[in-house]
């Protein structure tokens, strides 16, 4: 494809496809010209390197998320919905948990995000650095979640790379790894109970667990503290008399 014809929107979705199926150390472009039947060159006349296209390319899957309208839902439920498509965004493109730990990732769709998720903390009654830390405890949690299934493909992808078998190499690491955890109590009655279960492996609806204990949490902090608040108001009262 001729450069005069390649637009910035063609390039930044092959990338992010190329990106799905190769990982970031398959992100290059002569890999991405040859997907865009073009030359590696005309790439560059409309992106400045590869920290550039990621930055463009995860900007771009922002779109994923959704932004529920806070007139029509409660706090939590635009929380859990937030979390949830990012979630599901995050484990459609693993490259992006792994482009957060490598590079500053920016755009207007992120910002968007960003700006939705302050909007519906605030909406729960946070204030100033208590939304942004709010908004910020459920982001970290949702990466946290994903970076086992990212670690797990690119682990993949590079002992087939080696020319190794991908998932006979795995199954000897797990071997290995229960075999030590057998030697603790707790790690052990828990291989004995869950025959099947690979050791390590989180249980089923964890993530749905762990959010709801999140927001648990921030909920309860909110409740303590309105019912504080009159206590300190009488506390002030008493200052004021005590002057």
């Amino acid at each position: 494809m001729p450069r005069d014809t390649l637009t910035r929107e063609q390039i930044v979705r092959a990338a992010i496809e190329l990106l799905d199926a190769e990982g970031l150390e398959g992100l290059n472009m002569r890999s991405l010209g040859k997907r865009l039947d073009s030359a590696a060159t005309a790439v560059y006349w409309h992106v400045k390197n590869k920290d550039n296209l990621v930055v463009l390319a995860g900007n771009e899957v922002w779109n994923e998320v959704g932004l529920p309208d806070l007139d029509t839902v409660d706090w939590r439920t635009a929380a859990a919905t937030m979390a949830g498509d990012l979630y599901r965004m995050v484990t459609k493109h693993p490259w992006l948990v792994m482009a957060f730990a490598s590079q500053p990732l920016y755009g207007e769709n992120k910002a968007r995000h960003d700006d939705h998720s302050l909007a519906v903390f605030e909406k729960a009654g946070f204030v100033g650095v208590e939304a942004d830390q709010a908004a910020a405890t459920v982001f970290t949690f949702v990466l946290g979640h994903s970076i086992g299934l990212s670690a797990t493909l690119s682990v993949n992808r590079r002992l087939t790379k080696a020319g190794r078998n991908a998932q006979e190499a795995i199954r000897e690491t797990m071997a290995q790894a229960t075999e030590i955890a057998l030697g603790f109590p707790r790690l052990r009655s828990r291989v004995d109970s869950y025959a099947g279960t690979e050791y390590g492996a989180a249980p089923e609806h964890s993530f749905e667990f762990g959010l709801q204990a999140i927001l648990d949490g921030l909920e309860r902090r909110l409740g303590s503290r309105s019912l504080s608040l009159p206590d300190r108001a009488g506390a002030q009262d008493l200052d004021r008399v005590h002057r």
